[in-house]
């Protein structure tokens, strides 16, 4: 279950609790995330293809998400240097204040408030503006890395690190993988009570910004590692 959260840094955190152990599908949503669960912190990085994660039963997990292009920011670091990897808490925020947050949230009544509060007094420095206008821009169906660029006064190269230190990936990958975002929103929107489809591939392929449904396949295929119907079926999109 997710709860949104009105913070320049996070965009919402997340609880589990597991009754039945499974495996979980996680996708790229282009956000880092703070991870608390069985008396461990970990940072899971932004993700450029999916990965499955063992559940056991009996587990509790909650976490917090930060908002695309502010955990570069928030953990004082190139956020591209989590791409891909899920970090020891220690090894990202440093062992005493992971030390000391552990202590925090065993005695909790509200874990969500104690991750949002050590990660929003964290940063020395405001998200950068420009990687938030990027963004914003990247997220438009007919977005264009070049066009973008441009349009923020900077070159492809400035575009590149300043996303890249940001987010954990450049332009280019961040418009996939937010194009990735809009489709999942698309066909939840466009479900029924019954959980029935109401748009076939095609519109939401073009809705979406794709340019053609073998467009989409390709993409979905390799973000999600399944194929869009299978992928879509049961899948709902996050909150960042």
């Amino acid at each position: 279950m997710e709860h949104l959260v009105g913070s320049r840094l996070v965009s919402c955190t997340w609880e589990q609790r597991i009754e039945v152990g499974h495996e979980q599908r996680i996708v790229p949503d282009g956000c880092v995330d703070l991870v608390w669960s069985e008396k461990r912190l970990t940072v899971a990085g932004p993700d450029t293809h999916s990965r499955l994660v063992a559940l056991a039963p009996g587990t509790r997990i909650v976490g917090v998400r930060l908002r695309p292009g502010a955990a570069g920011t928030a953990l004082g670091l190139p956020a591209s240097e989590l791409r891909d990897l899920v970090a020891d808490g220690a090894e990202v925020l440093g062992r005493d204040a992971i030390a000391k947050l552990l202590e925090e949230l065993e005695t909790a009544h509200d874990p969500h408030a104690i991750l949002i509060a050590a990660l929003e007094r964290s940063p020395t420095t405001a998200p950068d503006p420009v990687v938030h206008a990027a963004v914003v821009a990247l997220n438009r169906p007919e977005a264009r890395v070049a066009s973008v660029a441009a349009e923020l006064g900077l070159s492809a190269r400035q575009l590149q690190r300043r996303v890249s230190d940001a987010v954990g990936y450049g332009p280019k990958t961040l418009a996939r993988v937010l194009r990735f975002r809009r489709l999942q929103a698309l066909a939840a929107a466009r479900t029924d009570q019954n959980g029935a489809s109401t748009a076939g591939l095609v519109a939401l392929a073009l809705d979406a910004g794709y340019a053609d449904q073998a467009h989409m396949t390709a993409e979905v295929t390799r973000l999600a590692g399944l194929s869009p119907v299978r992928f879509l079926k049961d899948r709902t999109p996050t909150a960042a």
